[in-house]
């Protein structure tokens, strides 16, 4: 990895929601080290500054996608830049999601709005080869229909079910209404051979981590992104403290048996 922002251009930009892009991103000259699904780079927007961002694709060419959205003065610096534009990359941090540990077990994805971007990666790892896993399902929920992101290309994923609910429906929604916890009841897998894979806000995270390990799910399968003010990404300014875990070198994917009593206490 490196210290300092390496060149990339935005080679695609892809609107997801009104407040949210797509960036793929080219290495200008020599390509980072390989990313794994679930690590994040720092992303700079030159003259505003860096924030931590997930990888939601990794390109054979050494490229990257990132998907943003625009909640501060570097997240919009990023969201406004256009194909052509540079920006900088430092990493990979962090650990991933491991899929290789899921291989030959059955694969469940819960994602919550835009966490499904550091997901995407995971669940096109496993479409890649069917063979290796059992059943792949997908569950994602959002507040609305127009905060669900890559609508059009989970349609296709093809997965053994996929199931999209949202939180406030709009008059032309068609779709499931209420929490993505709901949708449990229909995936279909073998709790006792299932790797869960969950990202979205923390009180999601919760309610899904703790009816998958009721429905039997092994709390040490179930794994959860979380995310955290990650500054310097190499463990020295304690911003990404979560209890004794710093997040920038054991995070952001941590199991659910280490995460669990981490989260409750910040419930309190």
């Amino acid at each position: 990895m490196t210290a300092v922002p390496v060149p990339h251009r935005v080679v695609a930009r892809r609107t997801e929601t009104a407040d949210t892009v797509t960036l793929r991103l080219e290495p200008v000259g020599a390509a980072l080290e390989d990313f794994a699904p679930g690590q994040f780079a720092m992303v700079h927007s030159f003259g505003r500054g860096e924030i931590p961002v997930s990888v939601s694709s990794v390109q054979a060419t050494g490229g990257l996608a990132h998907t943003i959205r625009s909640v501060g003065a570097v997240s919009d610096g990023l969201c406004m830049t256009r194909v052509g534009d540079v920006v900088g990359l430092r990493g990979p941090y962090g650990n991933s999601w491991e899929p290789e540990r899921a291989r030959g077990g059955d694969v469940l994805v819960v994602a919550g709005g835009i966490g499904l971007a550091p997901l995407r990666p995971l669940v096109l790892s496993a479409l890649a080869e069917p063979e290796a896993y059992g059943r792949i399902n997908v569950l994602i929920g959002a507040r609305t229909p127009g905060d669900l992101i890559a609508r059009q290309e989970v349609a296709g994923w093809g997965t053994a079910f996929t199931g999209v609910t949202v939180d406030r429906p709009d008059p032309d929604w068609r779709g499931d209404v209420g929490m993505v916890t709901q949708l449990l009841g229909r995936a279909h897998f073998e709790p006792g051979s299932t790797w869960a894979f969950v990202c979205g806000p923390e009180p999601m995270i919760r309610a899904a981590a703790r009816k998958l390990a009721q429905r039997g799910v092994p709390r040490d399968r179930i794994r959860v992104s979380l995310e955290r003010n990650m500054r310097c990404a190499t463990g020295h300014c304690g911003h990404c403290q979560l209890g004794p875990l710093l997040l920038c070198q054991v995070g952001p994917v941590v199991d659910w048996e280490r995460a669990e009593p981490l989260l409750s206490v910040r419930e309190l």
